[in-house]
């Protein structure tokens, strides 16, 4: 049986730890110390890391972790092949399909450019590590890539199985869910969410992970074709694109 947990890492990060009680595999662990001390608490071998991008918040964990465990195994370190780490790595690109035998999971590798230009996603039927391309009721900053990129990575996004489990790497939901209410103040799903993620946060419990059909009823940025946001967003032009692009730069400044 597959536990999936979130490590709090910094303000707002989370590291999320995979493990089936002898074995774990990490995600994006910007920070070594608290990923240890779960390794240690839950007395689990590190078989794998897996990483989406090159932000420091995602990566500055890795060396450390590499050389925790005194057992003389190899922890092979997943990363994208369109980006540069100082640490041993597997390259992976669009379309790649990783197994991790320890936990019995396989994935399928998404390039997803926008939030950073070599940005990679991990999916399987039941679950989606996307970094930070999708958020909770939001999506990434564009720091490296262009408007256009980052909205067709999210499109990408929307067929995937409703069911599907979103493991997104920061606590922005609940000002997500703020900014999405002045662009949808009427949207049942997302007062709804907004009542469920204030109690979760008020028992200092994480709001994710998300699924793809709670994201396409309540996330901005993967409903800019509903006539409300439109108006709302006032964007000088109402196709996609451009809509995606206002919400962006709004939410940048909300």
């Amino acid at each position: 049986m597959l536990n999936i947990i979130p490590i709090p890492a910094f303000d707002d990060n989370y590291i999320w730890l995979l493990h089936n009680k002898r074995y774990a595999v990490v995600v994006d662990p910007g920070d070594a110390h608290p990923v240890i001390a779960t390794l240690k608490k839950l007395n689990l071998a590190l078989a794998a890391i897996l990483i989406t991008h090159h932000h420091s918040d995602h990566i500055d964990g890795v060396e450390a972790l590499l050389t925790h465990q005194t057992a003389p195994v190899s922890i092979p370190v997943y990363a994208p092949q369109y980006e540069q780490f100082a640490f041993e790595h597997i390259k992976l690109v669009e379309g790649d399909e990783i197994t991790l035998p320890e936990i019995a999971q396989s994935f399928r590798v998404m390039w997803l450019p926008g939030h950073t230009l070599g940005h990679i996603a991990y999916v399987n039927d039941e679950y989606l590590f996307c970094g930070d391309v999708l958020f909770g009721a939001g999506c990434g900053r564009i720091f490296e890539g262009t408007p256009n990129q980052l909205f067709a990575s999210l499109n990408r996004l929307k067929p995937l199985k409703g069911s599907t489990k979103v493991f997104c790497t920061h606590e922005y939901t609940a000002k997500n869910i703020a900014f999405a209410l002045t662009l949808e103040p009427n949207n049942a799903n997302l007062i709804d969410r907004k009542q469920r993620v204030q109690t979760l946060r008020a028992q200092q419990l994480p709001s994710l992970p998300s699924t793809i059909e709670l994201e396409l009823k309540t996330n901005p940025f993967l409903r800019c074709n509903q006539a409300t946001i439109i108006k709302n967003a006032q964007a000088e032009n109402q196709d996609e694109l451009s809509v995606f692009t206002k919400l962006r730069t709004l939410r940048n400044h909300y």
